[in-house]
């Protein structure tokens, strides 16, 4: 038996994409095989298929395309769609590379967005997620996708329970951090300069700090001149740092209006993660996320932890 899958990405954050059609009888093992950096999903040279590892263990060496990288993914989305309603309607489940669920992706809504208008024709898709329903609004490669209202509620973060006060500006793990829910926790730290941060080193303790009961993303930002924000982003349930993060820009947005990095007001704010630019807009106190969508490739794999083989892309 295998399943079929496609392969987006959004700004660099990639994923694998399921329908919810297919059966797939362990969805955490699943994501945790094709998403793995080593031995997961990849092309090789010229877009034609790996083997599973092939890629990265000396074989066909996978090569990069747009700015995902080349093997494996930073989630599975399996996505069931309702193509009767008007906007047409996806259940978006994202299952990440350890196994585990998260509730909202930014970046992970829009490839799911992209992925259901290219089966309906629709530009507008409505998204079932976790975190609740999101609209999103597609044209040609960007795809807009609603985030809701960021929360520095310390019940909806959520952080420790005997805490009555958000976490703003206070040291977790020898580092200050803000914490905000975009969707999922986020905990945002401001730097000179994210490139001369070692982000692997820094970012699990606070990840698992008492802090965040349910853990948290860790996002590091400095201030660009052109008024926007350089992102880098330690990723919960991905434990590693990933090209781009939806919601991690969106914290990194809300943050800097509630710490006076830019005005209280504003509308708009850039962000740049290392896969290149998103959007952030405020619609009074909620917020969208713009940025590219790109399609990679297709193909199949076993349900079971085996070999596979995918087509051109």
């Amino acid at each position: 038996m295998s399943i079929e899958f496609e392969k987006f990405h959004g700004t660099g954050n990639d994923f694998v994409v399921v329908d919810a059609d297919e059966y797939v009888p362990d969805r955490g093992a699943f994501a945790r095989e094709v998403c793995d950096r080593r031995d997961g999903v990849c092309v090789t040279d010229g877009g034609v298929a790996a083997e599973q590892g092939e890629g990265a263990d000396g074989g066909p060496s996978a090569e990069r395309t747009g700015n995902a990288p080349a093997v494996g993914a930073d989630g599975t989305l399996f996505l069931a769609l309702e193509p009767k309603f008007s906007p047409p309607r996806a259940v978006m489940t994202l299952v990440q590379p350890d196994g585990s669920t998260a509730a909202m992706c930014g970046n992970g809504a829009r490839c799911a967005a992209k992925w259901a208008a290219e089966r309906t024709g629709a530009d507008t898709v409505m998204l079932d997620t976790q975190a609740g329903t999101r609209r999103a609004e597609i044209s040609d490669d960007e795809v807009t996708i609603e985030m809701g209202e960021p929360s520095f509620a310390p019940d909806e973060v959520p952080l420790d329970a005997d805490r009555d006060e958000p976490l703003v500006q206070e040291t977790v793990e020898g580092v200050e951090v803000t914490a905000v829910n975009t969707g999922v926790p986020h905990a945002v730290a401001f730097v000179e300069d994210v490139d001369d941060v070692d982000l692997d080193e820094l970012a699990p303790a606070i990840r698992h700090a008492d802090a965040f009961p349910e853990g948290a993303n860790v996002n590091i930002a400095s201030p660009r001149d052109d008024g926007g924000f350089d992102q880098r982003t330690y990723e919960r349930g991905v434990e590693g740092e990933t090209r781009a993060c939806g919601t991690g820009a969106v914290a990194i947005a809300t943050v800097a209006r509630r710490l006076g990095l830019v005005a209280a007001d504003a509308e708009s704010v850039e962000v740049f993660p290392p896969g290149g630019r998103l959007g952030v807009t405020f619609h009074g106190e909620r917020a969208s996320l713009t940025g590219p969508v790109e399609r990679e490739f297709e193909g199949e794999v076993s349900s079971t932890p085996e070999p596979w083989r995918a087509t051109d892309a």
